[in-house]
């Protein structure tokens, strides 16, 4: 029964790793299970030089020499010096990169692979299990903010691997209903313990930042492969920093309020005077920016009651918001 190439090179590898001495194509052509016994010499001779070339492509260290002495016959071996990999030697913060990773892959068709990646890890003397506390892998093997989602972690991973948009259904909050969003993925990363999907947005066209645990069940890659690629020097937790409101701005911002409206607003700024704005009566306020998405959203809650003067940055983030509040929704599948 014939096998394959794979088997063969890696029974070759074997022998080839189990001599000290060189050991002569003849004598590997009788005991390396892969090589035809009715092959004539030429036929065993083209399939060897392919392996040998094959081997040494994938960084194999082949060496050759003579069988001994007393036998100038031409001889192959493997140099372990040189095929050995060098010791494991994790940071802490790598150490607890692989045991999430261990975590997140934990289907059937990959968790032996994970047990004995993680075996060997602490064969070495990799503690795997003291990770950050940042990380708080449970002894469930459920990570933070990610519970319910892994099968939605797993498709937008996949999409993102492989170029693609996606569509799901997302809500803003609990309370709200479910909508239809496609987005191009750009990444997934995670900030005080949730984890969020960033990407373009279609419906709205700018990036957006989805939380995981808002996200429905049914991702769905649409799009042919390799169409999406991130945005060139983009920053993804910068995007994810600022919608969260975790990005912090100096300076001031100067707003116009409508007369008596944006109470709140008013509360914690400073009056530069009255303004008019397209006829309307109001005033001229200037207020920290703190962290700019959270004030963004503030201002852009009081719709035509505030506009923002400056900063630009400011003002086209309200902008972006106001426009796609005035979208109508995409339709709900059913």
């Amino acid at each position: 029964m014939a096998i394959s190439k794979v088997e063969r090179l890696m029974n070759l590898v074997i022998a080839l790793l189990s001599t000290n001495t060189f050991i002569t194509a003849e004598r590997i052509r009788e005991t390396v299970y892969g090589y035809p016994e009715n092959a004539s010499d030429e036929a065993f001779s083209r399939m060897f030089e392919r392996d040998k070339n094959e081997l040494r492509d994938l960084g194999v260290p082949l060496e050759t020499g003579r069988v001994s002495q007393s036998d100038p016959t031409e001889g192959y071996r493997i140099n372990r010096d040189a095929y050995a990999l060098p010791a494991v030697e994790l940071t802490a913060d790598e150490a607890a990169a692989v045991a999430v990773a261990t975590q997140l892959w934990e289907s059937p068709e990959l968790i032996t692979a994970t047990q004995g990646a993680l075996l060997k890890l602490r064969a070495a003397g990799v503690d795997i299990d003291a990770v950050d506390a940042a990380v708080a892998i449970t002894s469930t093997g459920a990570l933070p903010g990610l519970r319910g989602s892994e099968d939605v972690l797993g498709i937008l991973w996949s999409a993102i691997n492989s170029g693609q948009a996606v569509q799901f259904p997302h809500r803003p909050s609990r309370s709200e209903p479910y909508t239809t969003r496609t987005v191009e993925p750009w990444g997934v990363l995670t900030t005080k313990g949730r984890w969020y999907l960033v990407g373009h947005d279609r419906d709205r066209n700018a990036p957006r930042t989805f939380r995981l645990s808002r996200i429905g069940a049914e991702v769905i890659p649409i799009g042919p492969p390799g169409a999406v690629k991130p945005p060139e020097g983009v920053n993804l937790r910068e995007i994810v920093d600022r919608a969260v409101g975790e990005w912090p701005s100096s300076g001031q911002a100067r707003v116009w309020v409508a007369e008596g409206r944006a109470t709140a607003l008013r509360r914690r700024a400073t009056v530069i005077g009255p303004r008019e704005l397209d006829g309307r009566a109001g005033e001229e306020i200037s207020v920290d920016i703190g962290m700019l998405d959270r004030l963004a959203r503030e201002v852009a809650s009081y719709g035509p009651d505030a506009v923002v003067l400056e900063p630009e940055a400011l003002r086209d983030d309200v902008l972006t918001r106001l426009r796609a509040q005035a979208q109508p929704a995409p339709e709900v599948r059913a």
